[in-house]
């Protein structure tokens, strides 16, 4: 498909009417674990599952071609597309790392560090200080993570990426919260960009995957080499699926996050709402960060109520559009609570050092009719009125 093509278009026809045997518009499934050799010596496009097949390569193609890369790996998951690129990584090589990340980032991390493979730090990445403290330190990857999860805190993918290369740092920046609909880290000086594509590129809650995309054709190699000695590729079904779901990436994001600006807008200045994050609004800290490496401010995010912990309960209990759970991105509107749920995996230092509070809240904003959405979150909060 030709790259000139818009981000929508390549979304909806990537792999349509390709299918060579049967002339099927949408690309069949291919669940072979294994493939006929022509002759020997001789090898066909695919020999084997794990090294290749039809469903994830154009799944992998279409991720690369939207978020401007050379080549992307599809994985099983998002933790095992960030660990895939931890393998470029040199023994013994520093990490730095967000702060505030997503829990599951920072327990992989620590878990790699314990065993001596490499080492992480993890720093305030919003901050101009973090500028020079990359340049200052013998640093291997700096790993990114914009908005962050769940305080939709922005870091400056370009500026860090300037300083990572200074020092010959590779940058890989993990874009699960907006998606290429709505940020292209690569163009922005990334090298690496990660998703969990469980997430919005699927958004339907139905598979589990992964993808990562690399910038140059070398580094798409040797993430390609690594993925099938490692055996981390993802399923040709969950392939298939997440392709299915790709193609309303931009009809979703839309609805999602003109609900989301709409909600925010709600929260903000509640009586019940002690902070809200969400870069979508002028207010926020982030809004003109947002302005210049962002397309739109999507549809996660987070606030503090103004009570302690049992209202918290009581706000979360019996909810019915806002499904308490931890994923996010499904055209489902979701709520969580990030300390207990998805940073569980953070000691109380941690959670306290990244800002992440008992009484933080964060949505997932669906596709359901919007007065509906803020009908349930004025129900919410007219329990803990009753309180």
């Amino acid at each position: 498909m030709p790259r000139n093509f818009s981000l929508k278009t390549k979304c909806v026809n990537i792999g349509i009417g390709s299918d060579k045997a049967y002339a099927a518009i949408t690309p069949p499934l291919y669940l072979s674990s294994t493939y006929k050799i022509p002759a020997l010596g001789e090898v066909g496009d695919y020999d084997y599952g794990r090294s290749g097949n039809p469903n994830r390569d154009v799944l992998a193609k279409v991720i690369a071609d939207l978020e401007g890369g050379a080549g992307a790996v599809i994985t099983s998951s998002g933790m095992a597309a960030i660990d895939l690129a931890l393998n470029l990584v040199p023994d013994g090589g520093l990490i730095l790392a967000p702060h505030d990340c997503y829990g599951g980032t920072q327990r992989l991390l620590l878990a790699r560090q314990k065993q001596g493979r490499d080492s992480v730090e993890f720093i305030d990445q919003t901050t101009k200080q973090s500028f020079d403290q990359i340049r200052s330190k013998k640093v291997d990857l700096v790993f990114i993570e914009t908005p962050s999860n769940p305080l939709m805190r922005l870091s400056d993918i370009a500026c860090l990426s300037k300083a990572a290369h200074e020092v010959n740092a590779l940058v890989v920046c993990d874009n699960t919260f907006l998606s290429p609909a709505r940020q292209q880290p690569l163009s922005l000086g990334a090298d690496i960009v990660v998703h969990s594509t469980t997430k919005f590129i699927n958004g339907h809650s139905d598979v589990v995957g992964g993808a990562i995309i690399a910038k140059t054709d070398n580094l798409s190699e040797q993430l390609t080499w690594w993925a099938n000695c490692t055996g981390s590729t993802g399923a040709p079904f969950d392939s298939f699926l997440t392709l299915r779901g790709l193609r309303t990436l931009h009809a979703r994001l839309d609805v999602q996050e003109a609900n989301a600006i709409k909600i925010a807008d709600f929260l903000n200045g509640h009586s019940m709402v002690e902070r809200l994050y969400y870069p979508g609004l002028e207010l926020d800290p982030g809004f003109a960060l947002a302005q210049r490496q962002q397309s739109g401010p999507g549809s996660m995010l987070s606030f503090e109520l103004a009570t302690d912990r049992d209202g918290v309960a009581l706000f979360l209990r019996d909810t019915n559009i806002f499904q308490l759970a931890a994923s996010l991105g499904g055209t489902e509107s979701l709520i969580c609570h990030p300390s207990s749920m998805t940073h569980g995996s953070m000691d109380a230092i941690a959670q306290e050092k990244a800002g992440i509070s008992q009484t933080l809240i964060r949505l997932s904003v669906g596709m359901e009719h919007i007065n509906d959405q803020l009908d349930e979150l004025e129900t919410l909060f007219n329990k803990l009125g009753a309180k």
